[in-house]
C-alpha cells in the first residue's frame, strides 16, 4: 500500500426523500482508502453500505460532503477506466453468449484487455460459448468480473459479489480475486459473508446507521470483540460441574456446550484458562480471538439501525462499463 489516497470521503451524507418521509442512509462519513488496500465494507442491512458504494461509483451524488476517487470525481475516475465494479445483478444480455458479451462491452472501451485474457482470468474458458441465460448465478458473477477487468482498472468495487453462489463457486471467485490483488489492484468489497472478510480483507470498515463504527486491520477489528474464545474438553465425571461453573461466571459473556466440549467467551481468558486446566479438570484447551462475527454483533449492537430503509440500487448498470 502507498500513502496516495485511492478513495477519499469527507463529511458525506445521503438522504432519500424529504420532509417527514426523509430517510438518511449515510450520515457524515469520513473515510480514506489507500492505493493497493484490500478493504471489506461491513454493516447490518440498511447500514448504508450499498449507498456508499453507489456514490463512490458515481451512480448517485451525496446530499452533502465530497467524494474523490484518484483525486477526481467518481464519474471522472470511471470514465478514465480507473474504476470497475462487480455488482449483484443486472447488466447482462441473456441471449448473447459469454464471449459475445465480453466482446460487446470491450467495444465501448478505448483500450480494453484482450477478450481471451479476461476469459482466462475470470475462469470462463469452459462456458465461453454458452448463452448467458444458461449460466448459473456463480457463472454470471464471474462474467461480471470479466467485464470489470476489461478496462484494466486500478480499483475494483464488489457489492455482495458472491451472493447466491455455492461454496465451490465462492472459493473459485476469491481465488481469482486474490490473483487480482497480487497484481496490485485496490479492492473494496461489501459482503454478508463475514468469513470472506475475515479470510480475504486486510482492513475492515464497519458501518452502522450510516456512520463509521470501526476501521482498522481486520485482525484488530476482530480483537475489539470483548475477549477471547476458550474451548476445552472434559471427562464424563467432570463436565456437569464444569458447565455449571463456567456458565455462572460473571465475566463470561457467551457459553456453549458441544458434547464433551465447553466453549466460553470472556475478557478474562487467562484466569478462566487457569480455572479450566486446574480446578475444573479440563484438557485439550484452545484459545483464540473472538470471531469477526462476534465483533460485528458487539460493535453494532447499540446502533440505531433503520431496517426499513431500502438502499438505492443502481445495479442495472453494466459492470465495468463507462457511465
Amino acid at each position: 500500500m502507498t500513502q496516495e489516497p485511492c478513495i477519499r470521503l469527507r463529511g458525506v451524507t445521503k438522504t432519500f426523500g424529504s420532509g417527514a418521509e426523509a430517510k438518511q442512509a449515510v450520515g457524515g462519513l469520513d473515510l480514506d482508502i489507500g492505493t493497493g488496500e484490500i478493504v471489506a465494507l461491513l454493516g447490518p442491512n440498511g447500514a448504508g453500505k450499498t449507498t456508499t458504494l453507489d456514490m463512490v461509483l458515481g451512480f448517485t451524488e451525496p446530499t452533502s460532503g465530497t467524494i474523490e476517487v484518484f483525486g477526481q470525481s467518481p464519474i471522472g475516475a470511471v470514465r478514465a477506466g480507473r474504476v470497475s465494479a462487480v455488482l449483484q445483478t443486472g447488466g447482462l444480455l441473456r441471449d448473447l453468449k459469454v464471449a459475445e458479451t465480453i466482446e460487446l462491452v470491450a467495444s465501448i472501451h478505448d483500450a480494453p484487455l484482450r477478450t481471451a485474457e479476461v476469459i482466462e482470468r475470470a475462469g470462463l474458458e469452459a462456458i465461453a460459448n454458452n448463452k448467458v441465460q444458461t449460466c448459473s448465478g456463480g457463472e454470471q458473477q464471474r462474467l461480471r468480473f470479466a467485464l470489470a477487468l476489461l478496462a484494466d482498472p486500478d480499483l475494483l468495487i464488489l457489492d455482495e459479489p458472491t451472493a447466491g453462489m455455492d461454496v465451490q463457486a465462492r472459493h473459485d471467485f476469491w481465488t481469482a480475486m486474490r490473483a487480482e490483488a497480487d497484481r496490485g489492484r485496490t479492492i473494496v468489497f461489501a459482503t454478508h459473508y463475514l468469513q470472506e472478510a475475515e479470510d480475504f480483507a486486510e482492513r475492515t470498515v464497519l458501518v452502522a446507521n450510516g456512520r463509521l463504527v470501526a476501521d482498522g486491520p481486520t485482525e484488530q477489528v476482530r480483537r475489539r470483540a470483548a475477549g477471547r474464545r476458550l474451548a476445552a474438553r472434559f471427562g464424563a465425571d467432570a463436565i456437569e460441574s464444569a458447565a455449571s461453573t463456567l456458565q455462572a461466571l460473571p465475566q463470561a459473556f457467551h457459553f456453549e456446550r458441544q458434547g464433551d466440549r465447553l466453549i466460553v467467551e470472556s475478557a478474562d481468558s487467562d484466569d478462566i484458562a487457569r480455572l479450566v486446566l486446574g480446578d475444573l479438570g479440563g484438557f485439550d484447551l484452545e484459545i483464540e480471538p473472538a470471531s469477526l462475527e462476534r465483533a460485528f454483533i458487539q460493535l453494532t449492537a447499540d446502533s440505531d439501525i433503520d431496517h426499513d430503509l431500502t438502499e438505492h440500487d443502481a445495479t442495472n448498470q453494466t459492470a465495468g462499463s463507462p457511465s
